[in-house]
């Protein structure tokens, strides 16, 4: 199978496991009258509501990440084609939740982006953001281990990607991580008033280093390709 056919069925995937997503989340929301996920304790602990949350979330990370070793022959294109997925699962996410539930009304709108370990809060354009970061990354990696046209990112680039991965999980923990040492009612309290843009800018800038490094390389590749062989036709 070529890399674009399996390109286009991790997408399919992705999307198909998104609507689900978004279907169970749609039901749950609805049963702890949490549709609007703007209100502090956002997951009541009744019924094992909890836990069974937190578990299928792991869930969740698994399924990407089988698929994504599922569809690369390698360790770099199985990270790639799981940041694929992940990518296109959790953009095509919040896309159903809209006809779904009416919600999200704005990509400013604040989401509760994950539970484990400790709540992760945002507007939806910032993990939306990261996630076509993560698609674009990925589709970039596949691409050039299958023609193996340009060398890999240097390793620079990838500790600064990682350093700012740290920094955009402190932006969207930081008000229950302030709240931590208070105890677990006051971490399921948490409903932050302000999203520091600035940090997540740099964030940002800094996890996209590899993917500009190794566009930046594709690129030059292939002008350098194509002005040899203009010259060989002259």
């Amino acid at each position: 199978m070529s890399e674009k056919s399996k390109w286009i069925i991790v997408v399919i995937f992705a999307a198909a496991m998104a609507w689900v997503e978004s279907a169970v989340v749609v039901y749950l929301r609805t049963l702890i009258d949490r549709v609007e996920p703007y209100q502090a304790n956002p997951l009541p602990i009744f019924g094992g509501l909890g836990h069974i949350e937190l578990g299928r979330e792991v869930a969740t990370l698994v399924m990407l990440l089988t698929v994504g070793w599922l569809a690369g022959k390698t360790w770099r294109s199985r990270i790639a084609y799981a940041a694929i997925a992940f990518g296109v699962w959790d953009i095509s996410y919040y896309i159903f939740l809209v006809p779904m539930s009416g919600w999200p009304r704005s990509i400013f709108d604040w989401d509760i982006l994950f539970l484990l370990p400790l709540p992760w809060w945002g507007p939806v354009i910032a993990p939306a953001s990261i996630a076509a970061l993560m698609i674009v990354g990925g589709t970039l990696m596949v691409w050039r281990d299958a023609r193996i046209i340009a060398p890999m990112p240097r390793r620079l680039t990838w500790g600064l990607s990682c350093i700012g991965t740290m920094l955009a999980l402190y932006v969207f923990m930081a008000d229950t991580l302030r709240a931590s040492s208070d105890g677990a009612e006051a971490i399921r309290n948490v409903l932050p008033t302000s999203f520091d843009w600035g940090l997540f800018a740099l964030a940002f800038a800094l996890m996209s280093a590899p993917i500009v490094n190794l566009g930046w390389q594709l690129w030059a590749r292939r002008r350098q390709s194509s002005v040899f062989s203009h010259q060989s036709s002259d």
